[in-house]
């Protein structure tokens, strides 16, 4: 058990199938991947698991577990022993001592548990990370918006203007935490105020999209007051839609179809080979909203974490 030595050894490190094997030359050319950071368990050339971290561009430590795997084929639970094994070793070689382990993320089809072979598959990496104290966390549903859909019209109920300034939208991200139904919005309010909040999710991500500001949107009711909001956005993969929300006092008048409606239109304009967006498979009012818009759940994300 032992990380890779580098770029030369993807072709073993990617042994195991997995989405994000055509992601990982260029992550490590660019830096959001490191090879101290890819573990392997091997017998002899044969990989019998793996696990790797993911940060942004330079990040200086690990921010999220996205690999997980163990061979599948293996019959018993031996593989499975195999894979705690070489979690045990890669995060204690990894992360700082004493540290709370990120979060780990794994995308899995939209039906799952409907297939035998693939919920095992699943839930064996669930057990894994259950024997290292992990939890599950939240399952989410993975939208895609295409271009062959019709982009959806405006209906004029809304006026939307661009994002005066980070003062500005972070106001309004505070107010529509009242009421969230995200789980990771729900859980940081444990530990801070919503403003706090706010200001932690607008640095830690929306400030960092180099995509342009002013494909940002506030939408408003005809006398300016503002009703929510909608970044459309870039990442390092994909456009995608990064947040969206009604601030509380206008939700139940269907305002969230205007609001994706015009960051899907945005986002269309450029003329992008999909659009990506994500919600808790629990938050129901979104998730329809996502559908009627014309996105299809092309696969989930289970997320566990740590206590």
């Amino acid at each position: 058990m032992r990380p890779i030595t580098g770029h030369d050894e993807l072709d073993l490190f990617s042994q195991l199938p997995y989405i994000r094997n055509e992601e990982l030359a260029n992550d490590l050319a660019v830096g959001r991947r490191r090879p101290e950071w890819m573990w392997v368990a091997l017998c002899g050339d044969r990989l019998l698991a793996r696990t790797a971290w993911w940060s942004r561009s330079a990040g200086d430590a690990p921010l999220i577990l996205d690999i997980l795997d163990i061979e599948d084929s293996t019959s018993g639970p031996d593989h499975v022993d195999i894979g705690a094994r070489l979690l045990h070793a890669a995060m204690a070689a990894t992360l700082p001592n004493g540290s709370r382990p990120p979060e780990y993320s794994r995308f899995v089809p939209p039906d799952w548990r409907e297939n035998a072979v693939t919920r095992q598959a699943v839930e064996n990496r669930m057990t894994v990370l259950e024997r290292t104290c992990a939890r599950l966390f939240v399952e989410r549903l993975r939208l895609e918006w295409r271009p062959e859909s019709p982009v959806p019209e405006p209906n004029r109920r809304l006026v939307f203007r661009p994002v005066r300034d980070g003062e500005e939208l972070v106001a309004l991200m505070s107010s529509v935490l009242d009421g969230t139904l995200d789980a990771h919005s729900r859980d940081d309010l444990t530990r801070m105020s919503e403003h706090e909040t706010a200001v932690r999710h607008y640095e830690d991500e929306l400030a960092r999209y180099t995509s342009p500001r002013d494909w940002w949107r506030i939408a408003t009711l005809p006398d300016g007051e503002p009703a929510g909001f909608v970044i459309p956005a870039r990442n390092d993969y994909n456009a995608i839609i990064a947040y969206i929300a009604v601030l509380p006092s206008h939700r139940g008048n269907g305002y969230i179809d205007d609001i994706l409606a015009e960051g899907t239109r945005v986002l269309a304009e450029q003329h992008v080979p999909r659009i990506r967006a994500s919600t808790d498979l629990g938050n129901i009012p979104m998730a329809n909203a996502f559908r009627r818009a014309g996105y299809i759940n092309f696969e989930r994300e289970i997320n566990m974490t740590w206590s």
